[in-house]
């Protein structure tokens, strides 16, 4: 028999997993934009995210939608454990799609929209990761309800998870400007992808280390026999990717470092899915614990088979119709990059 809660749990998954993937990228360019010459360098950076960057929170509504209709109780705890980074995130996000349209049409003022759309993908990043933290380090619950107090998501973890995926998200930002861009804004990228490779592969490892004694379950996962046998390849794989990454970065490759980046991001989810999994609210609410009436899952499980392919197949086109490299004059493709 097919179950509905794991398929969910899944989707769930994906969408969160996406959103990395498109979203990533672009707020790691905000991070990264006081490091570009003010003018053609920064207009050329703005340009390589300028037609994806509006469909990419798309990915964001699904996975809190679909946590709110597929897992209720799930969604009730987490949601007041964490108003104040998730309120964050959301006023970053805000902040910076206002600065984006507007240094383009209030030129006057351009330098302070830089400044905010900068600021905004800060906020945004760090408050995702500070999030990510505080659910990972796990969330006091009494019953039903959430029983922490207002500032449980602040410790020095979910510090270390925010700073961590700020330097993700700005390596991914600079892997991108090196696959869509030339001239000077491309030689600022490499300039900054291997400081910003090293910074990631030290939060990876500073987050894996601390993450086993979060929770005793965690440690079981990650070193109980036989499961250390598939875990332990979880780390190999990473260092293999680290070390094609800087490799590829070193050799000029445009291409290649951005694929590796989201293989490093990849690597971390899957490690992440096997400290929590089969939980929702780690150590805490299992999955099914959460999950709605079974009727429930079936009638969104309908529209959402309707609507992820639709997504999918309008984030490919709008990608292949925006493909090519940036140059200083506008958007223009220079057929399959190398």
């Amino acid at each position: 028999m097919t179950d509905l809660t794991v398929i969910w749990a899944g989707i769930i998954a994906f969408a969160v997993a996406m959103y990395v993937v498109m979203d990533g990228f672009d707020l790691g360019i905000g991070i990264l934009f006081p490091a570009f010459r003010v003018g053609k360098e920064r207009d050329a950076a703005m340009n390589a995210i300028a037609p994806v960057w509006d469909g990419n929170e798309t990915w964001l509504v699904l996975g809190g939608g679909g946590l709110m209709a597929a897992f209720p109780l799930a969604y009730a705890i987490v949601l007041p454990a964490l108003y104040a980074p998730l309120i964050a995130m959301l006023l970053g996000l805000v902040f910076r799609g206002v600065a984006f349209e507007f240094r383009w049409r209030d030129p006057g003022h351009r330098a302070a929209w830089d400044a905010a759309f900068c600021a905004g993908s800060i906020v945004a990043t760090f408050a995702q990761g500070i999030t990510l933290g505080a659910l990972l380090q796990g969330i006091e619950v009494q019953g039903r309800a959430y029983g922490g107090g207002w500032w449980d998501w602040l410790t020095p973890f979910s510090l270390l998870t925010g700073l961590s995926l700020l330097a993700g998200y700005a390596l991914l930002g600079a892997c991108w400007l090196l696959w869509k861009t030339e001239g000077a804004v491309h030689d600022d990228a490499r300039r900054l992808a291997r400081p910003l490779a090293i910074a990631l592969l030290v939060a990876i490892a500073a987050v894996s280390a601390y993450t086993p004694f979060l929770e005793g379950k965690y440690y079981e996962r990650w070193f109980a026999w036989p499961g250390v046998l598939a875990a332990a390849n979880v780390p190999l794989l990473v260092a293999v990717c680290a070390f094609a990454l800087w490799w590829s970065i070193g050799r000029g490759h445009e291409r290649a470092p951005f694929l590796l980046t989201l293989a490093l991001f990849g690597l971390s989810m899957l490690g992440l899915a096997i400290s929590i999994w089969p939980d929702v609210i780690p150590g805490r609410v299992s999955i099914w614990a959460a999950a709605a009436p079974e009727r429930s899952q079936a009638f969104m499980l309908a529209g959402t088979a309707v609507l992820v392919p639709l997504i999918l197949a309008y984030t490919g086109w709008a990608y292949w119709v925006f493909r090519g490299k940036i140059a200083e004059d506008g958007y223009h493709a220079h057929g399959d990059d190398h």
